[in-house]
């Protein structure tokens, strides 16, 4: 018999809608901690790396939300390079950043729009990368 968390329906969606984005399945993680280990920017996180993970296998996205963990992430990629299971934490991460500009409803870009928010110094990988997440 396997035993599995259930998660209330209201949060279920977001859950789904953030294993969709990141690509990433939570339950592969074992909890070996060596994302939290060498994550450069884990001393201002208020949530640890593991911890980001297990509140998401747990159904729990409201403490992952509320978190400044999910804006002090660099997404250096250190914790994916670490992971024994191939769980990529700054992929999960940024599903995450994702779901609460849904919630705030500005997740959509539109093409006239673009002009006013381009800078000359802005990176044309910025506009591209803008293009595809706001662009769904």
């Amino acid at each position: 018999m396997i035993r599995e968390k259930m998660v209330p329906d209201t949060k279920k969606s977001e859950l789904e809608q953030i294993a969709e984005i990141s690509s990433q399945y939570v339950k592969d993680c074992i909890q070996c901690t060596k994302c939290t280990a060498g994550c450069p920017a884990s001393a201002s996180m208020d949530i640890l790396p593991h911890q980001v993970i297990r509140f998401l296998q747990l159904g729990q996205l409201d403490k992952v939300l509320e978190s400044k963990t999910i804006w002090n992430c660099a997404s250096c990629f250190t914790c994916a390079a670490r992971c024994p299971k191939n769980v990529d934490l700054a992929k999960l991460i940024e599903a995450v950043r994702l779901t609460i500009i849904r919630r705030a409803g500005n997740n959509r870009l539109k093409t006239d729009d673009v002009p006013g928010k381009i800078d000359d110094n802005m990176p044309q990988q910025a506009i591209v990368s803008a293009f595809r997440k706001y662009n769904k």
